[in-house]
């Protein structure tokens, strides 16, 4: 049975590391694959052209509009959107295929599971669906600077199989996306009028921390499940410290924050 085409966008920086198995991954049922970098410095766009992807460069802003940047470029009836340190599985790979011979929906869901400590989190944070397979005619678009979200006109189905998603190399690898990350996410709230205070700052990773362990269920993961609630608390008060830090500067009359120190 003939399939619909698809093209597969991923949004890169500094990914030499997976990019190959993320691609790889993808290469059976892809008839086109859609690379936008922003500025890596390592061998990532080097990577991904020897494996035949379509490599574009674009500065970074923000997430939704590299990924929109990405939509434009891909030519196919259909859309996967990766993360570049996402690997899809034989069973999705393969249910993929089934949904593009006889879409019954114009978008579809993905379970995702975390890579962590030397194996997968099979508990926390499950099912995590997310919205990745759509159909170009359903007016697909990604909204939200930060925590972004992809966005349709139609139905929505759910794809068997999981995307494995190896979100960090080492503890140093965690904790530098977490400084990042948390940079970012307290510059967005801050400009939406959010505040902090020192209590903020010694209550929130603990509730953050209990959080995870317990409502996440991260507790039934063992020493993995820990070990990832004490580095989302980590987390947790990086950030309100920036917004702390930010409060602070705000009574004193000065404004040292800039959008553009967000990297």
């Amino acid at each position: 049975m003939e399939r619909s085409t698809l093209s597969v966008a991923i949004i890169t920086y500094n990914e030499e590391d997976i990019i190959e198995r993320c691609i790889r991954s993808v290469q059976e049922i892809a008839d086109q694959i859609v690379v936008v970098d922003s500025g890596s410095t390592d061998r990532t766009r080097e990577i991904a052209e020897s494996l035949g992807a379509e490599v574009h460069t674009r500065d970074f802003d923000d997430f939704s509009s590299q990924k929109n940047f990405a939509l434009e470029k891909c030519r196919s009836e259909w859309i996967l959107f990766l993360d570049a340190d996402e690997i899809v599985t034989d069973e999705l790979r393969n249910n993929i295929k089934k949904a593009l011979e006889k879409p019954q929906a114009e978008g579809y869901k993905i379970n995702r599971r975390l890579y962590y400590f030397g194996g997968i989190l099979k508990h926390a944070f499950q099912p995590e669906w997310r919205l990745r397979l759509v159909n170009r005619k359903a007016d697909p678009r990604w909204s939200g600077k930060i925590h972004e979200e992809l966005l349709l006109e139609g139905r929505v189905g759910y794809l068997k199989g999981d995307l494995i998603h190896y979100s960090y190399k080492s503890f140093r690898n965690q904790l530098e996306k977490s400084v990042r990350f948390a940079h970012l996410v307290a510059l967005e709230k801050y400009e939406r009028g959010k505040r902090a205070t020192l209590l903020n700052l010694l209550l929130n990773p603990v509730l953050s921390f209990f959080r995870d362990l317990i409502l996440r269920k991260l507790l039934l993961d063992g020493r993995k499940g820990v070990l990832f609630s004490l580095n989302s608390a980590v987390y947790t008060f990086i950030k309100y410290l920036y917004i702390y830090e930010m409060t602070c500067q705000q009574k004193e009359g000065k404004n040292l924050w800039k959008r553009k120190d967000a990297g």
